[in-house]
């Protein structure tokens, strides 16, 4: 696989810096419409022949069709630069065209032969593992190939050799990459001949079906809009990259270092960019990027100083970066697991239609603008096609973050300006500051069965056993009120209570307990750990009875003087599976239907997903010693050494331990 990566790479770079020299001879217009054929020709079979290549996956030997595959890709890739050494240019470029359409067809039988592969070499529990190391090679090894491109370049350049000849070095590299994948194949004995379906069905027929799905959902729909503008907004950059490149004075080699930059700057958003805003929203985050993106990319457009746009080009690489790993993850927590699939499969079709239509467009659009030149007294400026379709391109994405902004805005009332200001600085906006107390403070939430009870009182006997004075107790009813707030909220008879009062009922009853048994224990130094706490106001009351999140968080703050759990423990259980857990006669809670549960565990996820650095999210259909297990090494990193002394300490008396 990862041969093969950094052959397709190399593939992409070779084709199109080769399309472009070929036309050299012609302007820019020539160029764009050449490399935007490449594209085209690189794009359109996956949409026309995936399904039939797919069924062909299920019913022949894996082995041999990959190994076949790689055969043939290497006889083709090694005919162009034959066919470009003894003809004409527009010969030599028609069977560029020709050679990427067969390579693409090929790639379409080898690429579900592996996915189909893969799951039979790996024990399941690993498969996660395998999909992290496949993603890894996939878009690892692009900037890889963009240097190994970049390199023969600048040696080909230092031998004073015809420009084309970095193109022809580097499809040979890539075809001894797929040489090499094919003995690797065929080494591999093992590989089962056939267990399990996989069925690709038609591009557009995913797209029908996955519009059903996504289209209902306001979240989902801003994520999915917000994603397909940054494939049209790459789309654009694709489509012109060399002539644009060759525009400023550039060659080949400046072209693979701007496309590697993209691919730097992906890896940088991805691991780093998370970390900078951590306090903002992950939704604003997610417009955020996608309008810097699109800024940025006006600017490249704008900006004739090749060292900049090589910049500016890790900026946009680490803002698409930044949008892609956020609306992947929002999608697997926000999407039910039975539909995930199609909404992936929804989005990737798209996407894949998205970008064809926008690469197709690019290069004539270029063409046909043209080149216009203005001149201001001695300073000369030229706007050419590409720096156009580079323009729209970037408001396209511009807009598209705003829009998807406003579909899943989960902070509305808050200025986005102060709310951004006070992440930069590292704080939450609209939060009360954390309380600085002795003690510490400890929340387990989860839904209904979910095994948050038994892991709360598990810690807290494990905590005692450390010498620590714990304070172990719930919500609703640690009081003497909340008792008897707990008996109207929980009563099953009690079907008539509004969604406001169910909301109120529960903030009284969380004022009382902070103000009687949590914030004194925390005041003395004790650890608290709580079964329930504001996230769970936030999910039922806030998704499951679908009130406004602000409101609920706002009564709640309040209710609690702003006082914020040290650490938060989420034991994520899937409602099927926790509400048949449940013993005796259901409460009024309990007794919601599914849907109610399900809204509430995606919220918890959510709220989760927000603050990552004070939560910990622990599969809750893990065995029991292993839940414990992960939960107590999590509690250790917070916990104060040595044990602190309290007064009751200090005089002689063992503190009060409250169950």
């Amino acid at each position: 696989m990862s041969a093969c990566s950094l052959g397709d790479w190399l593939n992409i770079l070779a084709l199109t810096a080769l399309a472009g020299n070929l036309m050299a001879q012609g302007d820019f217009r020539a160029q764009s419409l050449a490399v935007g054929g490449v594209f085209i020709a690189k794009m359109l079979p996956a949409i026309i022949l995936g399904p039939v290549a797919g069924a062909f996956a299920d019913r022949f030997d894996r082995r041999v069709t990959m190994v076949v595959a790689d055969l043939t890709r290497f006889l083709l890739v090694v005919s162009i630069p034959a066919v470009v050494w003894v003809a004409s240019n527009d010969v030599a470029y028609r069977w560029i065209i020709i050679a990427t359409v067969l390579v693409e067809c090929v790639n379409l039988f080898w690429v579900p032969a592996k996915d189909a592969t893969v799951p039979n070499l790996v024990p399941p529990q690993r498969l996660e593992q395998a999909n992290q190391l496949n993603l890894l090679v996939t878009y690892g090894t692009a900037p890889l190939a963009a240097a190994l491109f970049a390199a023969l370049s600048v040696v080909v350049s230092l031998f004073g050799a015809d420009v084309w000849l970095s193109s022809a070095w580097a499809l040979l590299v890539n075809a001894g990459a797929y040489l090499v994948s094919a003995f690797l194949v065929f080494t591999l004995k093992d590989i089962p001949r056939r267990r399990g379906e996989i069925s690709t069905p038609s591009v557009f027929k995913q797209i029908i079906e996955g519009w059903r799905f996504v289209g209902g959902n306001r979240l989902i729909r801003g994520l999915v809009i917000g994603m397909l503008g940054t494939f049209a907004a790459g789309g654009a950059v694709i489509g012109v990259a060399k002539p644009y490149v060759t525009a400023l004075q550039g060659g080949d080699a400046a072209y693979g270092v701007v496309f590697g930059a993209v691919f730097v700057g992906m890896a940088l958003g991805m691991f780093f960019g998370l970390r900078l805003l951590g306090e903002l929203s992950r939704r604003r985050l997610f417009g955020l990027a996608i309008v810097v993106a699109g800024l940025v990319l006006i600017a490249i457009a704008l900006i004739h100083n090749l060292v900049i746009v090589v910049m500016l080009t890790v900026l946009l690489g680490a803002c698409a970066g930044i949008a892609w790993i956020i609306g992947y993850t929002l999608i697997g927590l926000e999407v039910d697991d039975s539909l995930r699939g199609r909404t992936f499969s929804f989005l990737q079709s798209t996407a894949r239609v998205v970008l064809l239509l926008v690469v197709a467009v690019a290069g004539p659009l270029a063409a046909l603008f043209g080149s216009h030149r203005l001149e201001v007294a001695s300073l000369v400026y030229v706007f050419d096609g590409t720096n156009l379709v580079l323009v729209v391109g970037g408001a396209l994405a511009t807009i598209v973050g705003v829009v998807g902004l406003r579909h899943m805005d989960d902070r509305a009332g808050i200025p986005f300006t102060s709310d951004l200001l006070a992440a930069v600085r590292g704080e939450r906006y609209g939060s009360e500051p954390l309380e600085h107390v002795p003690g510490l403070f400890i929340a387990f939430e989860g839904g209904e069965g979910s095994g948050k009870t038994t892991q709360s009182r598990m810690v807290a006997i494990w905590l005692r056993d450390q010498g620590y004075d714990v304070v172990q107790t719930r919500e609703p009813g640690s009081t003497k009120v909340g008792m008897r707030l707990r008996a109207i909220l929980l009563d099953a008879a009690e079907k008539g209570l509004s969604a406001r009062s169910e909301a109120l009922l529960y903030a009284a009853d969380r004022a009382e307990h902070v103000e009687k048994v949590i914030r004194p224990a925390l005041h003395r130094g004790a650890v608290v750990v709580t079964d329930r706490y504001v996230d769970s106001s936030l999910a039922y009351q806030g998704a499951g009875r679908a009130l406004d999140p602000e409101d609920v968080s706002k009564v709640n703050a309040w209710a609690t003087g702003g006082l914020v759990p040290h650490l938060t423990v989420l034991i994520d259980t899937p409602p099927e599976i926790g509400l048949r857990r449940l013993g005796g006669a259901a409460d009024r809670i309990e007794s919601e239907p599914v849907e109610f549960h399900e809204r509430v565990r995606k919220e918890f996820r959510a709220l989760a997903a927000a603050a990552p650095e004070r939560y910990l999210v622990v599969d809750g259909t893990l065995g029991l010693d292993e839940i414990t297990r992960v939960v107590q090494d999590r509690v250790r990193e917070i916990l104060p050494d040595p044990v602190p002394q309290t007064s009751e300490d200090i005089t002689g008396t063992m503190p009060a331990i409250r169950d």
